[in-house]
Order: structure tokens, then sequence, then C-alpha cells
């Protein structure tokens, strides 16, 4: 800790008792923390005291009168009441608080004693301390006299006071007239109370003669009301009332002199009597009324609150009738209650120093100054003129509470001023080595406390630095603190305050710590988000590391801090200084301020939250500009919620048809108020809006009143009108009716006209209630107009529009003729005709159906049935392009025109061939046996060969899994004996990849693929191969690398899956055959083969199979039946297998099928019962074709054809067509392994007209296929040729 410097200490001390004085100027009193340090005896200060003026309600327990004190030693109190010493002990009544001047009165019912003007008085060793003056008040009960008031007789005309002269109590005064029964007496400008209270009659009329006058007095402060002794008023009646001119019944005379204290409210009265009624008027003679002057008792009394000296001056009053008028003068002062200009100020002072008091005050009129010492008037010290005191060369026994007193008429006012002359050393008030902290760019502010007398120069300094701290940085308060303006982070260090007087010295020492300021760095962004989203706020800030332990980040929401409670309703929730509000509302709106804080400072930054939301409904829907056919809604929008509105929708809702059911009426753009709503007649109506913005519908307004429309004439027709002939001598029409509210009135009925197009001139009219109609025995297929009108008992709607439509349609009667086919290839044939003449037709032309069936494979003699296929071609044509045939193929086709009824008669069938093409793939090629350098091949040929089969190609490549393919090789196999084919020349354990491809004279198809692998050493033969079982038909193949291993103990299935290759499944009706073939490692391993029923779900599990074995058949299988097999390294099921595989076994018929089969009895009655369903079949397909089609008349002519055309396919599904012919459950797999849904061989997707794709003129396909087939089985057994056993 520094010592005082002696150069500092004798800068300090060399200061005059003045200068010392001028630093003392505000002490009013010594510190508690210098009482601490010292026993420091002090003059005796009044603390509280009750008010000026007290009221002892009656209805008070009790009343207190304080007077509360300090000082040291502590003081002794003492009360006067009127100027005469009281002791409140002498009364047993009154309790006195102890150490203290307050004395408690009880209430018991007695206490006027007690009213009267106290003074309090504290007196220590030192010095007395007066109270200001406290007057008592012990109000009584007001009441009026005991009086018998005589009639009070007046001719009608004159004019009458009732007095009321209410008796004194404490204020404020309310006067109240009315009668016996409690009803006011009705005022007006010629009858009124005054401010005495008294009833001014200006002029009495007959009506005011009464006996129950009473005047109620009251007293809100005692909660009393008093009535004065009911009066009587009698007015005669006479024939001649004579006018007079007015006259004041208050004031009296011309001029009146008014005081009023500042800041009341003044009021100025005048009340006239005169025939007629006078009225007053108001004016100031020396100047404008202030503005804040207003009028009262219907402009008899002028009222300007809160007066001030500006409104000294003379007022007038005229009271004014036709007869004349008479003024009266007032001349207002105001008057003012003494205030302190200068008091006496309470101050420490040295021995030997000069003391100076100053006491002035102004009032009016102007307040006398009386100075007192310790309570007691001063006599023997001198007072200059302008109430100054000066006492030169102090003694401490000169310390003294001096008193001063202004009054004048409207008040008192005292100030004290403790006066002590005393001597003392500094006492620093500070704690030394206290820390302080504040962030850079601020304030800071280093207490240095100090007492003493005379008062302490105080002087700081730095550790670091060798001169006193100064500069326009620093500044050193009265008090000694020193303040560091915009500190930055090398002011920090150790600071000493230095202090002394002419008794001594001190010295402490601060340290402050300069941090860095606290940032947001990231602040909250504004956004807009929808009503019911989530919102975000982000807030990053930085702050210094010494601040870490008190560093928060809270949010408010308009400068509202948010409380966060984690409930299961909270919506505010806050991490890691992210604010996160869930199910926003419109109520979220509004400004959120990120408060980033430490202990000593903090930083903010406000986002602006939009809640964007439909807008809300809008409001005061009102009718205007009603009409029979029309009326205007109008309406307020409500709140858009940050969109702009885009429209309103008006809806309405009747009373008749559907009440409660709300239909849209029109829709308005969103800057509108109001809408011109087009109404119907007969309709009650009631509307309501709804508000449109970018978020969307506003909630629909409260209904508007409703608006009812007389009836009248229908204004619309029915629309929808619809002629369909079902028969060719009928047509039936049919039309959409008008909807009830369009009906505008009561008996709605329609009446149909229709005539012959251009034969007939007279319209055949009918009148009917229903919406359909027929007209019966027309000509077929022939035009008509009609029309359709609205028709009630106010009359007629407006004239129809003209229809024109056709009678019913029949068969078409011709088939086209000259039918042609020309081969575009292989598989696609155009189809050419004459077309059916348009008078033939008897309809409209749907267009052209073409069907055909495969008569016979070129390949084979025997003919055969198959599907018919067919396609139709919309319009008016005479050709179309028919694709998805079988090459090498003869077929059978014909051609028949369709209209809306149906088919026309058949064209003569025509008979093509297909041309060769190329042959589908091989139907199986697999790996029969393999070795070091050679692999054998067994193949199938394909199912299709689509023509005269010239031989084979096999090609042949190594892959060996490398990016890079090896040389492609090609065989030429040219005899179509030979099945099976051995490649040799290859390298020793390595992957071949084999293409196998058919051909015929006009190409080679598409290849089959298969891959082998040759071995280090030996031969292996497939299973199936070797046994050469033909009745196996699934064959699936798993081909894997082959991996030389180490032979172990325990094989695992890591350890066996490589030494397995080629795994297969194939099945006959009872059995399945498993076969493999075995790498050269773990020869001795063992597996087991599991199988499962899918429909039953029980599995089995084999003995254990040897790996060697190549081969396990599993028997006992259920014929038809669906299997699921794994082979697995151990005696249990799980999910982990070797090999797994799906295979479906034979029925049992299958085997069998081919082997005289129509000699079987049951096949027979199978045949029997097929021909039996085809026959009931044709017979409903005929009826179904004799029903007479539909069509429209609503511009037919102008539609497509395929329109038309479509709705005859429903009506013609007898025709043959294999639409609805599905996969056989028992398809078998594909040689991939998977099962797929057998497809059809003469597939025609893309073929279709309309949605489907088309052929150009120039040969491509334009017609519709309608006919979706199914391919045979793929596999060795597809058809009926088995698959036999090969030979090499």
């Amino acid at each position: 800790m520094k010592t005082l410097r002696n150069a500092g200490v004798s800068f300090s001390f060399s200061l005059s008792a003045t200068l010392c004085l001028l630093h003392w100027t505000a002490a009013l009193d010594i510190p508690l923390e210098a009482l601490g340090h010292t026993n420091i005896e002090q003059l005796p200060t009044i603390t509280e005291q009750s008010p000026t003026s007290q009221v002892a309600f009656p209805f008070d327990e009790k009343f207190t009168i304080k007077c509360e004190a300090k000082g040291n030693p502590h003081p002794e109190f003492k009360w006067t009441k009127d100027g005469q010493p009281f002791d409140p002990s002498d009364d047993p009544r009154v309790t006195i608080v102890e150490n203290s001047g307050t004395f408690i009165i009880g209430n018991n019912g007695n206490i006027s004693e007690f009213q009267g003007v106290y003074r309090c008085s504290a007196t220590n060793k030192l010095g007395t301390a007066i109270s200001e003056e406290i007057e008592i008040i012990i109000p009584t009960i007001p009441k009026f006299p005991k009086e018998k008031n005589p009639p009070i007789t007046v001719e009608e005309g004159n004019a009458v006071v009732l007095q009321c002269n209410p008796p004194k109590g404490i204020p404020p005064l309310k006067i109240h007239w009315m009668t016996i029964g409690l009803q006011h007496i009705d005022q007006d400008e010629r009858v009124s109370v005054g401010l005495n209270g008294d009833l001014y009659f200006s002029n009495v009329l007959e009506k005011d003669s009464r006996r129950d006058y009473c005047c109620f007095a009251a007293f809100p402060r005692i909660r009393t009301i008093v009535q004065k002794t009911p009066m009587t008023l009698i007015v005669n009646r006479t024939n001649s009332i004579l006018q007079r001119r007015p006259k004041l019944l208050t004031p009296s005379g011309g001029h009146s002199t008014i005081s009023i204290v500042k800041g009341d409210t003044l009021q100025l009265e005048c009340i006239a009597e005169g025939l007629p009624t006078p009225k007053i008027e108001w004016t100031r003679l020396d100047g404008d009324l202030p503005k804040r002057a207003a009028f009262q008792n219907l402009g008899k009394l002028l009222e300007i609150p809160e007066v001030t000296e500006a409104e000294n001056g003379l007022y007038q009053c005229n009271a004014a009738n036709a007869l004349g008028k008479v003024p009266h003068n007032f001349q207002v002062t105001v008057e003012e209650p003494p205030r302190w200009l200068s008091k006496p100020e309470s101050m420490i002072y040295t021995i030997g120093s000069d003391v100076t008091l100053d006491c002035k005050a102004a009032g009016k009129p102007e307040p006398t100054i009386q100075w007192k010492v310790n309570g007691v008037p001063l006599r023997n010290m001198p007072v200059s003129t302008d109430n100054q005191i000066v006492r030169r060369d102090v003694k401490i026994n000169d310390s003294a509470v001096y008193q001063c007193e202004a009054s004048n008429k409207r008040g008192t006012i005292l100030a004290s001023a403790n006066i002590l002359v005393m001597n003392l050393p500094p006492m620093l008030l500070t704690d030394n080595n206290l820390e302080y902290a504040t962030v850079e760019g601020k304030d800071v502010l280093l207490d240095c406390k100090v007492f003493g007398s005379p008062h302490p120069v105080v002087e700081w300094d730095r550790e670091d630095s060798a001169s006193p701290v100064q500069g326009p940085k620093y500044s050193i308060y009265e008090n000694g603190s020193l303040n560091i303006k915009n500190t930055v982070k090398e002011d920090s260090g150790l600071y000493t305050c230095l202090t002394g007087n002419t008794e001594g010295k001190a010295a402490i020492t601060a340290i402050l710590d300069i941090r860095d300021a606290t940032q947001i760095v990231e602040p909250p962004e504004n956004i807009k988000v929808l009503r019911g989203s989530t919102a975000q706020f982000t807030c990053g800030a930085k702050y210094d590391s010494a601040s870490a332990n008190d560093f928060q980040v809270s949010w408010n929401k308009d400068n509202k801090d948010i409380t966060f409670i984690h409930t299961d309703k909270s919506r505010f929730y806050v991490e890691d200084g992210v604010l996160q509000i869930i199910n926003v509302s419109t109520e979220d709106e509004g400004n959120y301020t990120c408060v980033a804080s430490t202990a000593l400072d903090q930083a903010q930054e406000t986002a602006v939250l939009i809640v964007l939301d439909v807008p809300d409904p809008p409001e005061d829907l009102k009718l205007s500009e009603p009409k029979n056919t029309s009326v205007r809604l109008n309406w307020t929008p409500g709140n858009s919620h940050n969109k702009p509105i885009i429209e309103f929708i008006v809806e309405y809702e009747e009373s008749r048809w559907k009440p409660r059911d709300w239909h849209e009426l029109v829709r308005v753009p969103g800057n509108h108020t109001s809408a011109l709503l087009k109404l119907h007649g007969h309709v009650n109506y009631q509307f309501r809006v709804s508000a449109v913005n970018e978020i969307g519908r506003s909630q629909p307004s409260d209904p508007s009143d409703r608006y009812k429309t007389l009836p009248r004439a229908p204004e619309n027709n029915p629309g929808g009108i619809v002629m369909e002939g079902n028969l060719p001598n009928e047509i039936h029409i049919k039309w959409e009716p008008l909807k009830p509210i369009e009906q505008n009135g009561p008996g709605l009925e329609y009446k149909v006209s229709w005539r012959r197009k251009g034969v007939e001139d007279n319209w055949n009219e009918e009148i009917v209630k229903r919406h359909s109609f027929f007209i019966r025995n027309t000509p077929t297929f022939e035009p008509y107009e009609i029309q359709i009108q609205a028709v009630n008992h106010l009359g007629f709607g407006p004239r129809p529009k003209v229809v024109t439509g056709y009678s019913g349609e029949d068969f078409p009667e011709s088939a086209p003729q000259n039918v042609a086919v020309e081969i575009i290839n292989s598989t696609v044939i155009k189809v050419n005709w004459l077309r059916v003449p348009q008078e033939n037709i008897r309809g409209h032309l749907g267009g052209y159906r073409v069907h055909w069936w495969k008569v016979r494979s070129l390949l084979e003699v025997k003919r055969g049935h198959s599907e018919k296929h067919s396609l139709i071609f919309p319009g008016d044509r005479n050709h179309g392009m028919v694709p998805g045939l079988k090459p090498f193929s003869e077929y059978s086709l014909i051609v028949m025109a369709f209209n809306g009824r149906g088919n026309g008669p058949a064209s003569e069938p025509f008979t093509f061939k297909t041309p060769e093409g190329v042959p589908e793939h091989p139907a199986l090629l697999r790996v029969a046996s393999f070795n070091k350098d050679s692999i054998t091949l067994l193949w199938v040929p394909p199912l299709e060969p689509n023509g005269i089969l010239t031989g084979h190609i096999l090609q042949y490549q190594l892959i060996n899994d490398m990016e890079e393919l090896g040389n492609l090789h090609n065989i030429t196999i040219s005899d179509l004996t030979v099945t099976r084919w051995k490649v040799g020349g290859l390298e020793t354990n390595s992957k071949y990849k084999f293409y196998m491809s058919a051909c015929t004279r006009v190409g080679c198809g598409k290849p089959i693929t298969e891959e082998g692998i040759t071995t280090m050493e030996g031969d292996f033969t497939s299973s199936a191969a070797a046994t050469g079982d033909t009745n196996f038909r699934h064959i699936t193949t798993l081909s894997i690398p082959t991996t030389t291993l180490s032979p172990v103990a325990n094989v695992s299935l890591s350890s066996i899956e490589p030494t397995l290759l080629n795994i297969s499944s194939s099945v006959s009706d009872t059995k399945a055959n498993i076969s493999w073939i075995t790498g050269m490692a773990q020869k001795e391993s063992e597996f087991f083969i599991a199988y499962m029923n899918n429909r039953k779900g029980n599995w089995k599990i084999s003995e254990a199979v040897n790996i060697s074995q190549n081969f396990h058949i599993i028997e006992g299988l259920d014929p038809g039946s669906e299997y699921t097999i794994r082979l697995m390294t151990k005696n249990w099921v799980d999910n982990t297998s070797i090999f797994e595989d799906v295979v479906e076994t034979r029925g049992k018929a299958y085997a069998g099928i081919y082997d005289g089969i129509s000699t079987q009895g049951w096949f027979i009655g199978v045949m029997c019962a097929v021909a039996l369903l085809t026959l009931t079949m044709l017979i409903a397909c005929f009826v179904q074709r004799n029903k007479g089609g539909k069509y429209s008349v609503k511009e037919k002519e102008d539609l497509h054809p395929d329109l038309e055309s479509q709705g005859i396919n429903d009506d013609t599904f007898c025709e043959y067509s294999d639409n609805d012919e599905k996969p056989l459950k028992g398809s078998l797999q594909s040689l991939d392994g998977e099962i797929k849904a057998a497809e059809s061989g003469d597939s025609l997707a893309g073929y279709g007209d309309g949605e489907h794709d088309q052929f150009n003129e120039d040969g491509s396909f334009i017609g519709e296929y309608a006919a979706h087939t199914n391919k045979g089985p793929v596999g060795v057994n597809g058809n009926s040729k088995g698959l036999h056993q090969v030979t090499a």
C-alpha cells in the first residue's frame, strides 16, 4: 500500500479554511460509516411528523400524532398544545411510542378536548429541533336546527329563493334539493341551486307549487347526510303576468372582491331573476378568459381550475333578457402561501470559521420571517434586513439547530439547519483493495468516500505513474470518487486515493480490470412465418472469458421479458442462444430482442417477427341499393395479417330449398369493399363474405340480414340437352333441370318443342314437369331440331336455343368389300378395304373393326384354332396396320363397320401368310461337363423357330472377372441334330461366357448365354446331364468361382461355399433333384438340405449330405405344390444358407397329358361342359348385340370418332378376344431363376389408337390393338415337345 506523498499533503493543506468550506457545502448528515469509525455527536433532526392539518374522524378507533427525530445522543421529546406545554402521558387514553415523540389517542367517543394546534420538539445536549405546527380537528356531527318553516306564497311570474343555510362541517359540502320521495328537483335556466346551497327561481310557475322542498347537506369525509325541514311553496295564479328587467339574486350589489389561493379552483356565480328568464354571459374586463375556463350550471357559474397569478384581474357577468341587462363585477386576487426562495442548510464547520445563514421566502401577502435557535426566538443575535444571520469565529459550543419560520395569512413554513462545529482527521469510508471491473469503452467510478473536518482534499495516482492522475480523461468528484472516461485495456492496474486535511491524512488502493465488451456477432434476423409453424431466431455473442460464469442470453418481446416454463403447453424454447417459438400465433408478432449480458455490460439486437396468416373475416356487413333483381352488399375488411387481400368471395344461403347450405355467388378484387349482387326471384337470401390472400381463405363473416326477392318468370332455360336413340324409331330427350334457385317462382314446367329438320315447318309442343321426354314413331337416323323452354306461373323463360340431334341408329347394313392384305414384314401387315356407303351405315360411323386369328404355323400341316385378336380403327378410313403377328404362319382376318348401335356384317374371311423371321433364342443352354481345358455344352432348340432352322452359332470368350473381355470365338453348327458340343483348347482354371443363337434363312436370333469354369484337373459332369432325367422340368443354376482352400476339420459356410460349383435344382411331380459340382478342396465336407411346403409352412431337414456326392434327391413331395429349398452348413433352419430356391412340382396329370388324352372319359366330360358353356355365352352375346346403341346429340359431329367408338367396346364384350386371360398359376420359371408372369407372344403394347402410339400413313401403325394374349411357358417342357435326351 502506498503512503501519502509529502508533496501532495503540503499542497492540499496549504489551502485556506475558506477553500475547505467550499469543499463542504452539501454535507447534510454525518455518514453512518463515519459513526462506525468514531462516536461523533449530532444535533437532533425531525425525520417524520403528522400532516399540518389532520382530521380525527368519529368512526376511527384511534388516531396518531407523529413526531420522529434522530441525533446523537438520542433526543428527548416534548409537546406544546395551542402554545402551552402538553404532556401526553398525563392522559390515560393516550399511548406513547417508546423512544419516540409519537403518541396515539384512543377514540372512546369523547375526544373533543384533543382539538388544537400541536408542536413537537426534540432535544439533546447539542440543541433542539422543532416540528411544524400540527392542527388536530375533531369534527362534530353537523345538524340542521329544528325549525318550523312557514309556507312561502308568491304570485306566478315572480322570483323566490328557498334558503338552505347548511350547518358547518368538514368540507367538501354537497347540496341536493329533493322531495320527500327522494326525487331530485329539476333544474334549468329558470331553477338552479347556488354555491351557498339556496334554491333560486328566476320566475315561478304554477307547477312549482309543492309542500316537500327538502335541502340535503352531504359531508362525504365524515359519511354524513343531513336533511332540512321540508318547505312549502305556494304559487298563486294570476291573469296578468308582467315582464320585467333582470335583477341579480346573487351576488348582491354591483361589485365583489374575491381572494383565492393559488392552485385552487376559482368559482364566480351570478343568478338573476326576471321575465323572460335572463341569460348569463361572462367576460374579463382586463383581458381574455383563459382557455381552461368552463361554464357550469347552464352558464350561471364560471370555473377556472388551478389558478395562477395570471388570473388576477377584473371579471364581469351580465344577466340579460329582452327588457335589459344588469352587470356585476368581480375583483379577483390570487394569493399564495409562503414558499422558500432560499433557506438555511445544515453544515459542518471547522472551529474558528464564519457561519452565514440565509432565509428568504415569497408569498402573497408577503410573509414575515422569524429566526429561532433550538426552538427559541432569536433575540441577542443581529439579523440583517434581508434576513441573513452571520456568526464569526465559531466555537464548538456554537453548535445549534437554527429555525427560520415564514408566515402569512395563507400558511406557515419552517426550515431547520443543523450547524455543527467540529474538527476531525480524514476518515476513509471506502474499503481498501477493492476490485473494480468494467468493459472497454465504458466509464468507471473508483470510490474514495472520505469524511473529516475541515473537508479533506483528495488526490489519485497510479502505481505505474509518478505523477497524479490528471487530464480530460479523469474527473475527481466532490465526494472523492475518481471517474475514468471511455476506458481502454491500458487503464487496468492499481490506483491509490490520497486524502488529508489539517488534522491528518489517509490513503487506500483500488484494483481496476478492463475487459472485452460483450458483442452480438450473429444477430437475429427479421423473419416471416406462417401461423401454426415454428419461428426461430439465432443469436450468437462474444464476451470476455473472465465473465464466463455470469454470461447469459435472454430474450424479450416488445421490451417485456419472455418467461420460459418448460411444460407440455410451452411454446417458447431457448437453447444455446436460439429462440424457438412453436405453433406461432398472430399474438406472437412483434419485436424480439436478444440480450447478451454479463455482470458488467450487455449487448442487444432486435429482429421483427411477422406472422403470415389468412385474413380475419370481414365485418359489418350491410345491404344497400335494394332492387328485385339485385342488391349491393357492403363490408369492412378484417386484418390481412401481412399479406394483401387478393379477393373477396361472396356466398349466399337461401331458406327454402337448401337452408344452412352456402353457395358461392361472386368474387370481387381485394381492393373492393362492396359488390352488386344479381339475384334470382322468389328467394329469401342471406349473405356472407370470405377474404383471400396468398396464405389462404379466411373464415366466413357473420351472415348479413336476410333479403327476400319477389317471384318472376324464369331467366334461364335448361342446358345439357342430350338426345339418345335406344331404338331405331324413337328419340329420348334429356336435359339438366333448372336449379331450385333458378326457378324464380312457383309452378316450374318445361315446354318441349321438336320438328324434323328440313322437313317440317311447324313445331310440335308438349309441356312436361319432368326433365326427360320421348318422341316415338320416328324414322331411323333422321335429324331433328329440339327446343326446351322453362315456364312458371309468372310466365315463360327467354327464347330457347335450337339443338339438332338424330333419331335412333340401327346396325350397319353391309360389310366392307375388296379386303386385301399388304405384307409389311414378318410381324406387321397393312389391311385395305372399300368403305361401307354412308347410307348403309344407318347411324354415326364409329369406325372399322379388324379381327384376325392364327390358322397354323407353316412348319405344321395340321390346322388348329387360335384365339381371335381385334383392332379398332376409328373414323371413316379404308386401311389399317395390324402388328404383332407370328412369322412363318398362316392367318385369317375379317373386317366390319360399326356405329353407335353396334357392329355390321363381317367381310368374307381373307387368308394370308407371314414370311420367315429370325428365331427366338434357344430354349436352354447349360454346361454339361468341364475339365481343365474344355467345357461341354448342352442346348435345346428355340420353342419358336419362326421359320426353317438352318443351324446354330456358338460364340465364347474369356471373362475371368477382368475389365477387358477376351477375343470372341465363333463356331457354326449346321447339323440340326447336334445339341451337345465340346469346346476345347481353353485355359486352365478360367471362366468363360458362351452365347448360343439359332438361325433361319432370314438371319440369326437373339442369343442365350451361359458361363462355365475350367478346373485345375479332372472331369466333372452335371448330375442331371449324366442321368439323362427328362422328367425334371425346373432347372436353376448357380455358378460360383473356384477358390483353393486349405482343408479344415469343421467346415463352415465361408469354407464350403467356394467348393460348390453350378448348384442347380429340378423338379418332377413328387421329387426334386439338387445337383452341384465339387471343387478340389473339402471333398469330405458335409452339409444339410432343408425344404418346406410353402402352403403348409413346416421345414424338413435331410441327413448329413457329403459334398462329394454331387446330387441329392428329395422324395415324397406333393404334386402341384410350391417348395422353398435351402442348402445349409448346420442342421437347423435360420436365415443363412449356401443356396436357396423356390420350385413348384408338376400336377399328377402332367406326365401323361399327351398319352391318349382324347380317349380318357374325364376329358370327354370336360369338353362337353366347355361346349355347353360356350353355347350359353354365344346366346348371351347375340342378345347383347341386338340392343340399341347410345349417342349424344351435343355437337356430336364435331367430336373425334374415337369418343363414339369408346362406348362400343362396352357392348361388344362377346367378340373374340383374350383380354380376360390370366397367367397360369403354374407358369414355369425363367432360366435366370426369377418367377415372371407369362407374357403374350402376340403382345401389341404401344400399338393402340387414342392414347397409344400410332403409325403414320407410310406403313406405321395407327390402329388400336384390343387383345392381350399370354405367352406360353418358357422352359424345357414349355410346349407339346418334351425335352428329349441329347446325344453328342
